[in-house]
Order: C-alpha cells, then sequence, then structure tokens
C-alpha cells in the first residue's frame, strides 16, 4: 500500500504542469465493467476528474484483454503478485482461464504508465485486476467466498515496476491528493484508508 507520505511529497502541480493519475477507466464513468456498466458511481474517484492541475489517464486493463460485456474472473491460488510468478492463475466464474490476458493487460497498463511518466494510479478495489489492497481468494460467487489482502495483477504490476498505487476507498490518501490539486482543499482530518477501517482490521485480524 502507498505511504501517505509519498503523496504530501509529492510537488505542487499547476494547470500547465499538473499532476499524472493513471485511473481505473470505470471509476471515471467509462462504461467497460464486466456488465457493461461504470460499476458504479464513486464520488471519491469521480472528483478527480474535477481538478484542472490533475491530467487523468483513463484505463480499463480487463476491457483492452476482454471486451465488456465479459465475464467476471478472480485470482485462485494467490493473488496479483504470485500471478506474475506463475503461482496462481485468473479464472472466470465458468472456469475460464483468463491468466494469459491479464498478464497481457496488465503489461499494457504498465506501458501507459510509463509512457505517460504517472505520478499516482487510482485504482478499482477488490478487482483481480487493479485491487491494491484487497482481492477475492477465489471465485467470488462461492457460498463461502474469502477476501484476501493482496493486489490484483495489474496492480502488482505497476507496484513491482515502482508505481505507487490506492483505491478510490483510500479515503485519507485521496484527501491529500485533493490538497495537492487545490491548495483551498480542506482536508478531513478523519478520512481513512482502507486497511484502516473497521471491517479490514476485524476481518484479516489486524
Amino acid at each position: 500500500m502507498t505511504d501517505r507520505n509519498y503523496i504530501k511529497q509529492m510537488r505542487v502541480p499547476t494547470a500547465d504542469n499538473p499532476l499524472r493519475v493513471l485511473l481505473s477507466a470505470c471509476l471515471a464513468g467509462v462504461t467497460c465493467g464486466y456488465d457493461g456498466t461504470a460499476n458504479g458511481t464513486y464520488p471519491s474517484a469521480l472528483k478527480l476528474l474535477t481538478f484542472h492541475t490533475l491530467k487523468i489517464i483513463k484505463f480499463c486493463p480487463e476491457e483492452f484483454s476482454f471486451g465488456s460485456p465479459r465475464e467476471m474472473c478472480d485470482i485462485h491460488g494467490g493473488d496479483g503478485f504470485d500471478v506474475l510468478r506463475g503461482k496462481a492463475r485468473v479464472l472466470t466464474e465458468t472456469g475460464k482461464d483468463w491468466t494469459e490476458g491479464m498478464v497481457a493487460a496488465s503489461l499494457k497498463m504498465l506501458e501507459i504508465a510509463r509512457k505517460e511518466d504517472i505520478e499516482i494510479a487510482v485504482l478499482m478495489d477488490v478487482s483481480a485486476a487493479c485491487g491494491s489492497q484487497v482481492v477475492y481468494s477465489g471465485n467470488r460467487f462461492a457460498q463461502n467466498k474469502v477476501y484476501q489482502i493482496g493486489a490484483g495483477v495489474c496492480a502488482a504490476q505497476l507496484m513491482t515496476n515502482g508505481f505507487n498505487v490506492i483505491s478510490q476507498r483510500d479515503f485519507g490518501s485521496l484527501e491529500l491528493l485533493y490538497s495537492k490539486a487545490d491548495n483551498t482543499h480542506v482536508i478531513d482530518e478523519k478520512a481513512i484508508d482502507h486497511h484502516e477501517i473497521s471491517w479490514y482490521r476485524e476481518y484479516f485480524g489486524v
């Protein structure tokens, strides 16, 4: 997970030299979700689109490899880092093996991140591609679905290559990013990140 100190130390952007942010396209309202929708509306992410001092680069890795609409997929046997090491697989809800396509999607996301010289990525939480702190362990539609601490394949690819990643549920980190984008923004000091919420602490016993 990204240390909030990283965001505090980021440069102050301007309209002429904005901060470069990679954003999961579904979080920007692009209808690239597995069901052909934008997977809901998250004000925390949409707010990023309102700042003229941020350059938002939108990308959906799953749509890149599998199109939209598509089946839902999850990681089996580990997390995204394990997939990149060849120790875990990405399977759809009906059992299709999408590992190769997901790795290809992660490499495309990395290519975009490097080309755009992004300074931070804000990615869709829990996704097998874009999750940054929590993903499902196996099929999310199982009777007893299980969460695990870990990253999706594409988020893991970015992290492995030195990029900082947060999610739309990392409210504390986002407050700092808002304040970088707009120096008049008053930071909500009560805002916390996903790993700090009670559900996360209770579920994972941390």
